[in-house]
């Protein structure tokens, strides 16, 4: 009976998301990583004293929100702690902290498309097909990259977008919309729900990972000018 109901079993989408795990977790990683790191630049040790500049995963990880962007390819990870009273220009040096997130996150899909385009060419060498693998790994790493940079650029707090957002209104109007921030995940999640995030962001991914492409064709032709393959 076992034997039955396993091989009636379609293993295909829990692959695909166990496929995206690693991928997923550079992209939170070195996310939070950069805010952290970008913060403490600017004079705020919160993070460091927390423990988040770390390449460890874990310490970033929020599981709904790993989750999401392994299943849904947009997402987020567990926000690193930020002093403004640390930065000398509060307002802005906030912005630029939630800036770094992004940004980090539009470098990698960058590197790992111009990586992608340079492993392309031993695809077809390879016997066992490992290269192919890789180059899917890569890819998807790029492409769950943009997501997650995308998603957090929405103006919406708790996300990064709200962070640049605010630093340029009056500062009645940010203390007023920092203290409601908390109610910006319940915001998320129902726009989540009735598939606006996912249409808008779906078609926005697509179109800046085809921006990026002619990295990986630049990658491609400087792997055939080495003469490797």
């Amino acid at each position: 009976m076992w034997n039955e109901i396993i091989n009636g079993f379609d293993f295909a989408p829990l692959l695909r998301i166990l496929y995206s795990a690693i991928p997923a977790l550079i992209c939170i990683t070195l996310h939070e990583l950069s805010h952290g790191a970008v913060a403490f630049l600017l004079g705020d040790p919160t993070a460091k004293n927390a423990g988040r500049l770390t390449l460890n995963p874990i310490r970033h990880l929020d599981i709904m929100g790993f989750l999401m962007l392994v299943v849904a390819r947009v997402g987020w990870a567990k926000p690193v702690p930020v002093d403004m009273r640390y930065f000398k220009h509060p307002k802005r040096g906030m912005a630029l902290t939630a800036l770094a997130g992004p940004l980090s996150n539009i470098l990698i899909a960058a590197v790992f498309l111009l990586l992608f385009g340079f492993c392309f060419p031993f695809v077809s060498y390879s016997q066992n097909g490992t290269m192919r693998v890789i180059c899917e790994l890569l890819y998807l790493t790029a492409q769950l990259s943009v997501g997650l940079a995308l998603f957090n650029l929405l103006p919406i707090p708790p996300l990064d977008g709200s962070k640049v957002l605010f630093s340029v209104m009056p500062d009645k109007g940010y203390l007023w919309l920092m203290r409601y921030e908390r109610y910006g995940m319940l915001l998320l999640i129902a726009l989540a729900y009735a598939g606006v995030t996912g249409r808008f962001l779906g078609v926005a991914i697509d179109k800046l990972v085809s921006w990026l492409m002619p990295l990986a064709e630049w990658g491609y032709r400087l792997c055939l000018s080495f003469n490797f393959v």
